[in-house]
């Protein structure tokens, strides 16, 4: 096939010293993957440079070789979708029949953050494909992991569910951040809301709802981001909520909408862009976010709200690192320059433009760019290099040798150091 990461390998990818080597230790033990690694030059050079770049994907290997081959020799697309399906529960895809949930997320994971990075390396994906895929995976896994919940939930005292109809109704999360655009990268956390509307809820009491939504809640919130022998599936984060500190981690829908009608502030209303119902109720979700559009993108945009802005800009330049653009130790996420003020940038122009022009609700930060050049907010000379950082910063990550599952936002400090790392970024 054609498109697997070995026939995709980029030639830019170069030869490592000791790469036979390399290969081989991590492929010890899998006999038909050792005959891989020494008889194909492309499987060599690539699992050479996953020897020598990262430990975490190192790891990934040498605990499920089987399954490395496999992402080695099919195609990766293909590949991907039983690897969801085992999330799922529809397919065990060559794991024990007897794993339970907790494991099963595990595994796929770990299966996914294998299958995508090697795809990702060997050019076999770009960017935007390694971020949806990276989406699409953190979807499922929420998905399911709400479901069992539910499931297991339903049959409890407290539920009252009439046939034909889902537990999970009433009851919705909303993806935020990068999760909801999209555009997750690899050590991304997962941003939520979790919201419920106690009158849907099929519940033997409404008055229960938020003691019974805020307990499963923390259920599923477990299931993602507990460590086991096999690590986690994603940290959670559910800070993004109205007034976190004062608020359960499960609230009310009619509270959500009435604190962003009488007291959301504009940075909420930036991150609300980004909102998207990816689990439990979906249809609650969507409606939640549409109702909300007035409040996120006004047809004018007051001077208090503008002050505002520029309030919030220079507590970016503040922060360390905004000093100068460097590259050496320059924090490529937050410093100057970086992926956090391109963001910032599109989101401020959504905000003061998208009430007036629904092109600009968009939530995708590439796409955005791109429309903020043909509605001509800005030129093509200066969307170009945003557009650029914006795809070298997620697939940049895995080959800025990692020393575990969540790599350093920031160049290397050294003048040495920084060489591997351009040999694997081009």
């Amino acid at each position: 096939m054609t498109d697997t990461a070995l026939a995709s390998l980029s030639p830019d990818l170069p030869a490592l010293p000791e790469a036979a080597s390399l290969a081989a230790e991590l492929a010890q033990g899998h006999e038909p993957l050792e005959q891989l690694a020494a008889t194909t030059p492309a499987a060599c050079r690539l699992l050479a440079h996953v020897a020598a770049g990262s430990p975490f994907l190192s790891g990934l290997v040498r605990r499920d070789q089987p399954f490395a081959l496999a992402a080695l020799t099919q195609p990766p697309a293909a590949l991907f979708d039983t690897v969801c399906m085992l999330a799922e529960g529809r397919a065990q895809g060559g794991a024990s029949p007897h794993m339970d949930i907790v494991q099963r997320l595990r595994v796929a994971r770990n299966r996914a953050a294998l299958l995508i990075a090697l795809a990702d390396i060997s050019g076999a994906w770009d960017c935007v494909r390694v971020t949806t895929a990276l989406t699409r995976f953190a979807d499922t896994a929420l998905k399911a992991a709400t479901a069992h919940v539910f499931a297991e939930a339903a049959t409890g005292p407290k539920f009252k569910v009439p046939a034909g109809t889902d537990p999970v109704t009433g009851y919705t999360i909303l993806a935020m951040g990068k999760h909801g655009a999209g555009e997750l990268n690899y050590s991304s956390d997962i941003d939520l809301i979790v919201l419920y509307d106690a009158e849907r809820a099929p519940l033997n009491d409404p008055d229960d709802a938020a003691q019974v939504y805020v307990r499963l809640t923390r259920q599923i919130v477990s299931l993602m981001q507990d460590r086991t022998a096999d690590g986690y599936v994603f940290r959670t984060d559910l800070r993004l909520r109205p007034d976190p500190r004062a608020t359960q981690i499960a609230i009310s829908i009619v509270a959500a909408g009435n604190y962003y009608e009488s007291m959301g502030q504009n940075w909420e209303r930036a991150a609300m862009i980004k909102a998207r119902a990816v689990a439990g109720d979906i249809a609650l979700g969507q409606e939640f976010v549409r109702q909300l559009a007035p409040f996120v993108y006004r047809k004018y945009l007051d001077f208090a709200a503008i002050a505002d802005v520029q309030s919030l800009k220079r507590q970016m330049h503040a922060h360390k690192g905004h000093g100068v653009i460097a590259v050496l130790g320059h924090n490529i996420k937050v410093g100057r320059g970086g992926i956090r003020e391109i963001e910032f940038f599109v989101q401020t122009q959504q905000l003061i433009a998208g009430g007036r022009n629904p092109a600009l609700r968009g939530a995708r930060t590439l796409d955005m760019l791109q429309v903020l050049v043909d509605e001509g907010w800005i030129e093509q000379q200066t969307c170009a290099p945003s557009n650029t950082g914006c795809r070298w910063w997620p697939t940049s990550r895995p080959r800025r040798c990692p020393r575990r599952r969540t790599p350093l936002p920031g160049l290397p400090h050294s003048a040495v150091s920084p060489t591997p790392l351009s040999s694997r970024t081009g």
